[in-house]
């Protein structure tokens, strides 16, 4: 009964274990994050029209993104491409496209601590410019044309559990 016990409880640790969520902005966490993305109708439907268009005919734009603490060396990438009228992630996960073109690609980085509270929706995008709480690069001006479907992208990292440790490099 002893044994049984011991037992129970170390398959309990593992199985514990196996299912914990990834470090936020890993390349595992941004592959939910791009199943999120094509889930929610104002990322998808919303930059549908002018701003999955800004693609200089590639036919995709680039979003890396990353936890300041964790450092650039942890980015990861979402690849965006019309498909049927809507704008879909295609790719989420380790950076496959190290040459951003920021006509068209952003990159995005806050501390933990900021990713968290704009996840939680404690505010939006334009507070978190103006205050230098999410740095970027990228088109601003286009970014500044689609604040709400840029608002349900920063709420990302309160849909996705993630773990706080920073990714592996």
């Amino acid at each position: 009964m002893k044994y049984t016990s011991i037992t129970l409880a170390a398959l309990a640790v593992f199985a514990t274990a196996a299912h914990a969520a990834p470090a936020m902005m890993s390349p595992e966490w941004t592959a939910e994050a791009c199943d999120a993305w094509n889930k929610d109708a104002t990322l998808t439907n919303g930059l549908a029209e002018k701003w999955i268009k800004n693609d200089k005919n590639r036919g995709y734009k680039i979003i890396h993104l990353y936890r300041t603490d964790c450092g650039e060396t942890t980015q990861t990438e979402m690849k965006i491409m019309a498909k049927d009228g809507k704008a879909m992630c295609v790719y989420g996960g380790a950076v496959q496209n190290p040459q951003m073109d920021y006509a068209v690609d952003y990159t995005m980085h806050a501390t933990t601590e900021r990713w968290n509270e704009m996840g939680a929706g404690e505010y939006g995008p334009m507070k978190a410019m103006m205050f230098g709480r999410l740095k970027f690069a990228g088109p601003k001006i286009e970014a500044m044309s689609v604040m709400g479907p840029f608002e349900a992208f920063l709420r990302l990292p309160g849909k996705i559990p993630g773990d706080k440790g920073c990714p592996a490099r």
